[in-house]
């Protein structure tokens, strides 16, 4: 490999590590939702496609600066986050994990179908930020719009880390996710607090949609089932249940997806990611942040 090839190797690996905010977000609202209901929910990145869709819907009738569309998109996951719960959880019996699972799928399939007729699956261009501006680092440029995606996960992914560990509604969160019945017994709305837990990671996904549609440059029907596969990937990589693990584990899959597409051609791109998933479930199947597992 000669200097150039190395150096638009590491400039594919900084654009999939700022991309990689995208799947940071994804992998919290998963992990966030099974570690509260310990049940996963994989319609979720369909509803991240759908609350963006939503948001361009909110720009096409109010004139309103592009930047208001991840507003829009956050409130549009929120309030899809809280249809999915009460849809697809509150009145299914919990006791049986197969049937919340298959009535997320049942969800996924379902938001997917709406998006369809609506758009008769035409992809839908969505704006992009900063699309112009390139940053110049040494012999490395920066996408403005991939930078501001970036900043903007990070931003959620503090103010979240802020809502769990210095609210009152943060540590009901964890304490049903750690003692449900004990928390039960102590006053705290197990109900109240999945659904909260459902609306926060919403608008996260939500956000993390508008991301994906603004780095991509458009919106289609066929984002959810790869993100789907990824938002699942960077959660049990991350450790299901570890938030920290999620958002190290984002970075990690975005950065190693770019690498790989560079090396080995987008053809082949999932392939290694796939393999690095069952490494982890073989070597580390607790996650990144936990410690190693012996074999039975």
């Amino acid at each position: 490999m000669d200097l150039l090839d190395l150096i638009d190797a590491v400039q594919s690996v900084a654009d999939g590590v700022l991309f990689g905010a995208t799947y940071a977000l994804l992998g919290i609202g998963f992990t966030m939702i099974f570690g509260v209901m310990h049940k996963i929910n994989l319609s979720y990145a369909a509803a991240s496609i759908g609350a963006a869709y939503a948001s361009l819907l909110v720009m096409a009738v109010l004139p309103v600066p592009p930047v208001l569309a991840y507003v829009a998109a956050a409130a549009a996951g929120g309030v899809i986050g809280g249809l999915v719960y009460l849809i697809g959880f509150r009145f299914i019996p919990l006791a049986n994990p197969l049937a919340t699972l298959m009535s997320t799928v049942g969800l996924l399939l379902l938001i997917d179908e709406i998006i369809v007729h609506m758009t008769d699956g035409v992809p839908l261009n969505y704006p992009a930020l900063f699309s112009d501006v390139i940053v110049h680092v040494g012999p490395f440029g920066l996408r403005g719009d991939l930078m501001f995606v970036f900043a903007l996960g990070c931003i959620c992914m503090v103010l979240l880390l802020l809502l769990l560990y210095r609210s009152r509604l943060g540590l009901a969160t964890r304490a049903v996710s750690q003692q449900p019945t004990a928390s039960l017994l102590c006053g705290i709305s197990t109900t109240r607090v999945n659904v909260l837990t459902f609306v926060i990671t919403g608008v996260l996904g939500g956000i993390a949609g508008a991301m994906t549609g603004a780095a991509i440059g458009m919106l289609s029907p066929l984002l959810s089932l790869p993100l789907t596969v990824k938002g699942l990937i960077v959660t049990v990589i991350g450790g299901l249940g570890s938030i920290p693990g999620a958002i190290v584990a984002g970075l990690i899959v975005g950065g190693l997806e770019n690498a790989f597409q560079f090396f080995r051609g987008v053809s082949e791109r999932d392939l290694y990611i796939m393999l690095l998933l069952f490494a982890f479930l073989v070597f580390r199947p607790g996650g990144i942040f936990a410690r190693p597992a012996g074999r039975d």
